[in-house]
């Protein structure tokens, strides 16, 4: 079986080419031909030694993932379902805004969770991607975009969230070294403050991730308690909002940003409260004594059938967005993008089996849920 360069990082392109007999510089020059070239043929690395390219075209090659489907939204958005085998498939979204391009990408096919306003946990979970199946999502919308737009060889992504299917930080042996490639000079370039891991908690990686390959990072936090947090982010019962704070506080000695970035999901008549959002406001500012620096991005749920979920109603995300501003927190509302091509995780791969009985731990869940909410929780503003 061939190598897929595509699984290394430039250190570990270097070791393989030093299997193959070859010097250091030799990985540089083939990272960047794969990297910011986009080459998928040894033939055309016409700085290569033929010697070298000749060994490669036996040892070596450069797949990327089939493309199952590409679909492009008015506004701009992009996505594309990437089939990775087995009757899976993980989905990446390109975001174009005036003054970034932004690429959201998987790396899991599924996901164990289970958050219950994910479509990609009620899917259950099915493998871990490799690195080269995290990084062949990157490597194919930077280089089919650039073709596409005719940039003369200007990069098109300049920000890249690990936001997609899956739990990036319970599949960190396959991240590292995909976020090594994507922040490599001779790979993609791009800076700690425009990389980000999103993880809805996973304390002992959290503070890996800050010792091995710190960028930006955003926590799936989506209730001010624990007993909400619960039932909406299974984890929680693990890694509860205490020792998950603790984690972000040590994380800002190593973060590229001097904030974390919470993400929370407003479910109509669960988390949208004027309560609510008064008790998120003193949960991050008060923890520990000083609070975690912060800012909070709330994001419209997209709904999908399974989830037994509402949207919270616009007006309802502004107040909310409005106790937390005047209560001195940087405060954004998430734009939808692509609601007119599923652009929300999971939705277009929502056909992969069921493979850890997650309807019945969601339906499970819910039934929970029904039975803690108060009943006035809907009536507040």
């Amino acid at each position: 079986m061939t190598a897929n360069l595509l699984d290394y990082d430039l250190e570990g392109l270097a070791a393989f080419c030093a299997s193959l007999g070859e010097k250091r510089f030799r990985a540089t020059q083939l990272f960047r031909w794969i990297h910011q070239k986009g080459a998928r043929d040894f033939g055309e690395m016409t700085d290569l030694a033929k010697s070298l390219r000749d060994k490669l075209q036996g040892s070596a090659r450069i797949e990327g993932l089939p493309v199952v489907s590409q679909h492009a939204s008015a506004d701009g958005t992009i996505k594309w379902l990437f089939g990775v085998g087995d009757g899976n498939a993980v989905e990446a979204v390109f975001i174009p805004e005036d003054d970034r391009g932004t690429l959201c990408i998987s790396s899991q096919a599924g996901c164990a969770v289970g958050c219950r306003f994910c479509s990609t946990g009620h899917q259950g979970f099915s493998r871990n991607l490799s690195t080269g199946e995290i990084v062949a999502q990157l490597w194919f919308a930077e280089h089919f975009l650039r073709a596409h737009r005719k940039t003369g060889g200007e990069r098109v992504i300049s920000n890249v969230v690990m936001m997609g299917m899956g739990e990036p930080l319970q599949n960190y042996a396959a991240l590292i070294p995909a976020l090594r490639v994507m922040l490599d000079d001779h790979g993609y370039g791009l800076s700690r403050r425009r990389v980000t891991v999103s993880t809805s908690g996973v304390v002992p990686m959290i503070d890996r991730l800050g010792e091995d390959c710190p960028v930006a990072l955003a926590v799936s936090l989506h209730a001010p308690h624990d007993a909400l947090r619960d039932n909406l982010v299974p984890l929680n019962r693990k890694y509860p909002i205490a020792e998950l704070l603790d984690a972000c506080g040590r994380y800002l000695a190593h973060a590229p940003r001097d904030f974390i970035t919470f993400e929370y999901c407003m479910l109509d008549g669960v988390n949208d409260s004027a309560e609510d959002a008064r008790a998120l406001a003193r949960l991050v500012q008060t923890h520990g004594g000083k609070g975690v620096p912060c800012k909070l991005n709330l994001i419209p749920f997209n709904p999908f059938p399974a989830s037994g979920l509402v949207r919270s109603p616009q007006q309802r995300v502004q107040a909310f967005a409005k106790i937390l501003s005047d209560a001195g927190i940087v405060t954004t509302v998430r734009k939808t993008r692509g609601d007119d091509i599923d652009a929300a995780c999971g939705q277009l791969a929502g056909d992969v089996k069921d493979r850890t009985r997650v309807d019945r731990r969601i339906a499970q869940q819910r039934t929970v849920m029904l039975r803690q909410v108060p009943a006035d929780t809907t009536k507040e503003a």
